[in-house]
């Protein structure tokens, strides 16, 4: 049967409805199914605080008693810096401290003596002033007796002489006693800068003993070692870093949800991550950290369309407790899907319910 022109345009024209419809149909059957407007996802990757193990002082790595992928507890030792010089120092401040603690005893001893020639000057004046008062005792005799004739002029001078000499010497026991009083006050005053010298040798070593027990680094969180950055023998500067953790109490997944979302996102809102690598198990999470800037959007915002290219980092935390449950199987670099629930009265679906790991 002969086919017309029209007859053949027709039927070209039918084939491509026909696959047009096809390819319609197959892309719906095999796109990926949403959850509806009450459920929003991101893509993302587990991440973990870093935590770097520095030391604060300048020296030589003397040992490293940990390996990468290690699990490390709080408190635990991690590294050893070489401490030769920092022990001579203790020695040398533990040398003064003693001599420092003689000199206190010594300064002590030196108020004790100061207060006893006081004691000895002080006695000595009541001697020159009984002297003196008995020398005018004689005087006044003297004179009495000098008025009635009765006396020699010469026991007279050698009575009035007798006075004057006796109240100099008084002058001079007083100013022995004035000066044993100075010399208290110094011996005081030496004591106090003994103890001074002390308590400055006692801080002295205190700093030292810290310094040795900083030169031992040890875990300040529990986690696993990510790296080894420097070697036993290396010399490294203060602050140099020796070790790089991972806080395995402190793990999330960063995402990203445009601006006609995030702004229905509110902190503690429920979040299921399913991993790339374990689709199998879906993990609970919770919102913990929504940017208030987008990070990456066009400099000049002029049309609609463009404003939906705002782009915010979302951050769901894992829970710690969780965590420690499965601490072996914490891996972070992991890629995978965050599903977070924008309606409150809508059920998670059968495929998003939480299954976790024996």
């Amino acid at each position: 049967m002969m086919m017309t022109p029209a007859i053949k345009k027709g039927l070209i024209a039918a084939g491509v409805l026909a696959a047009a419809v096809g390819a319609v149909l197959a892309w719906t059957a095999l796109r990926p199914a949403g959850l509806g407007a009450g459920f929003v996802s991101g893509n993302g990757r587990i991440e973990a605080t870093e935590i770097d193990v520095a030391t604060r002082l300048a020296g030589r790595v003397q040992d490293i008693m940990v390996n990468e992928g290690d699990f490390v507890a709080i408190g635990q030792p991690l590294a050893q810096m070489q401490v030769d010089v920092l022990d001579a120092q203790r020695d040398e401040a533990r040398a003064k401290s003693q001599q420092a603690v003689t000199a206190v005893a010594s300064a002590t001893a030196q108020v004790a003596v100061r207060r006893s020639d006081t004691a000895a000057a002080e006695a000595l004046v009541e001697q020159r002033e009984s002297e003196l008062d008995a020398a005018r005792r004689r005087l006044a005799r003297s004179e009495t007796l000098a008025k009635k004739g009765m006396t020699a002029r010469q026991t007279l001078d050698d009575d009035r002489a007798a006075v004057h000499g006796a109240q100099a010497t008084l002058a001079g026991a007083q100013a022995q006693v004035a000066a044993a009083v100075a010399a208290i006050t110094a011996a005081q005053a030496q004591v106090v800068g003994a103890d001074s010298a002390v308590t400055a040798s006692e801080a002295t070593i205190a700093r030292v003993a810290a310094d040795i027990a900083d030169s031992r680094l040890k875990s300040p969180r529990d986690g696993r070692v990510q790296y080894r950055i420097a070697q036993p023998g290396e010399v490294l500067a203060a602050g140099g870093r020796v070790l790089n953790l991972v806080d395995l109490g402190d793990v999330y997944m960063t995402f990203f949800l445009p601006e006609t979302v995030v702004g229905r996102v509110a902190l503690g809102s429920e979040v299921h991550l399913v991993l790339d690598a374990a689709p199998q198990y879906v993990i609970p999470a919770r919102v913990s950290y929504v940017a208030s800037t987008a990070q990456f959007t066009p400099k000049t915002v002029e049309t609609a369309s463009e404003r939906q290219k705002l782009m915010f980092r979302v951050k769901a935390q894992i829970d710690r407790e969780l965590l420690h449950k499965h601490l072996k199987m914490v891996k972070t670099g992991l890629p995978g899907m965050a599903w977070l629930k924008l309606d409150g009265s809508v059920p998670w679906p059968d495929k998003l319910a939480i299954r976790l790991p024996q």
